[in-house]
């Protein structure tokens, strides 16, 4: 029983090892978009749920108080997409603008480094039935003003938000998102 298990779980880490496929889809000086698809073996009902906790899948490497058990997302129009600091502060990442429940959900606002710029950005997921999968869809349109332009950028915003969708693939699959927990969890 044990090494089916252990193959169950070796086969589980196999699929999770598919990425996500990510791309800078245009840049300009003012503008970039990026798009970004990953597969996630589960219906889009399992996908959506877990995409909703997280503080259990987004990467505490890319948050302010470098934990992201302190991240939240409120599923509603107006909700927030926000993390709670040290001593009472607080940082309103996103706005939810539109939710779909197990569709869709857009998100406006400037991530980490641009939130300090003059950047205005929409960031919508899609979770899309594929078989008894879903593939999951990140697009991020954001412009305005950034030091040396969006192309300077644009494929840093790119990769961090690939190895979200990457996180959110493994929580999924494995109920861990972190791979280096996965990779020791396997025997």
């Amino acid at each position: 029983m044990r090494h089916i298990l252990a193959g169950v779980l070796l086969t589980l880490v196999a699929a999770s090892a598919i990425t996500a496929r990510a791309e800078v889809v245009a840049a300009s000086a003012n503008a970039a978009s990026v798009r970004i698809a990953v597969p996630i073996a589960a219906a889009p009902d399992k996908v959506y749920a877990s995409f909703l906790a997280i503080s259990r899948w987004w990467d505490k490497e890319h948050t302010y108080s470098g934990d992201a058990a302190n991240l939240s997302l409120t599923p509603t129009a107006g909700g927030c997409f926000c993390e709670s600091l040290p001593g009472g502060g607080s940082v309103l990442h996103m706005t939810v603008v539109n939710v779909a429940p197990n569709q869709r959900m857009t998100l406006s606002g400037a991530l980490g480094p641009l939130q300090t710029a003059g950047i205005a950005g929409a960031l919508s997921f899609s979770f899309v039935p594929k078989d008894a999968a879903t593939e999951v869809i990140l697009v991020y349109n954001f412009a305005g003003f950034y030091p040396n332009g969006l192309p300077s950028i644009a494929g840093g915003v790119n990769a961090v938000l690939q190895t979200q969708m990457e996180r959110l693939k493994r929580l999924v699959e494995t109920g861990i998102a972190d791979e280096k927990a996965v990779k020791s969890a396997t025997p």
